[in-house]
């Protein structure tokens, strides 16, 4: 792995993981669905008007259409749809500590499901990340945490474990924006129909609105997609999930820092173990020195 596809990791685990506290100022002043449709629109299209512009076409294998339409709607729909909505009642560090065990449950859905061969270590990987999940979703609970946000939060988080295992090798055979901006249109269109039928449009207009806003459309909801993508693209799906230890960390750190959120020993301790878990899982993926 060398410097660039380091500081491409890093920097995509920074956006990720920020992507909550900005969701949970906009979810405070505007309604969900309406405001991630409308991200997803605006992401979208600049996404493709780039792509366009740099020689990129929508020319795509039928891997890579797969990849845009699961990934639209599994990731962006379904994922980021229901953590916006659950958002309004769960902190944005609880929401970031559940979305970071995707790691985890893509390694335990292979070994389950595919039948993957999954090392000792890969395995007390798991092991520690299932403690560090009960960790903090029992102390959570028993502060009264929404209930209702965190089971929307988990099926996010299993729908974008999906997402992840489909969308394995999309970025492969070029136009890499293209592909991010189309998958970001997908999203736009399956989230309207919800959101024109049950929301209502009632926005509070204010600074800290088109702040947030702007930074989710173009930073979390453009950039991060794509260096995501390029990542994947240089060091393969493997090496470049290594970086979601990070996300635990930041996750917390960034809503802390932002929002003020309340962080216990539990959280830290839950969040410590949980990291560890994906490390350990990650590595235990990598080949084997001969």
């Amino acid at each position: 792995m060398d410097i660039k596809a380091i500081a491409m990791g890093l920097a995509f685990a920074v956006m990720w993981s920020s992507a909550f506290t900005s969701a949970r100022v906009i979810v405070e002043y505007a309604p969900p669905l309406s405001a991630l449709a409308l991200r997803f629109l605006i992401s979208g299209l600049l996404g493709v008007a780039i792509a366009f512009a740099i020689g990129q076409t929508a020319r795509l294998t039928r891997r890579q259409w797969t990849g845009v339409v699961v990934f639209g709607l599994c990731q962006n729909a379904l994922y980021l749809g229901l953590n916006f909505v659950a958002m309004q009642t769960v902190p944005a560090s609880l929401a970031a500590i559940i979305a970071s065990t995707m790691p985890l449950l893509v390694a335990l859905s292979g070994w389950l499901i595919l039948g993957t061969r999954v090392r000792p270590l890969g395995i007390a990987g798991l092991v520690a990340g299932v403690i560090g999940v009960g960790l903090i979703m029992g102390a959570r609970l028993q502060g009264g945490a929404d209930l209702y946000g965190i089971m929307l939060c988990v099926i996010g988080v299993v729908s974008l474990t999906v997402a992840t295992m489909a969308v394995m090798g999309a970025s492969s055979g070029g136009n890499v924006l293209m592909i991010v901006g189309l998958q970001m249109l997908v999203g736009s269109a399956l989230l309207w129909v919800p959101a024109l039928a049950f929301e209502t449009l009632e926005v509070t207009l204010n600074w800290q609105l088109v702040v947030a806003f702007v930074y989710t459309t173009l930073v979390p909801g453009l950039a991060a997609t794509w260096v995501w993508f390029l990542l994947v693209g240089r060091i393969g799906a493997v090496k470049a999930s290594t970086f979601h230890f990070l996300n635990p960390f930041l996750g917390v750190a960034i809503a802390a820092a932002l929002l003020g959120e309340a962080i216990g020993v539990l959280d830290i301790l839950g969040v410590v173990i949980i990291a560890g878990g994906i490390l350990a899982v990650q590595l235990s993926k990598q080949p084997t020195a001969k």
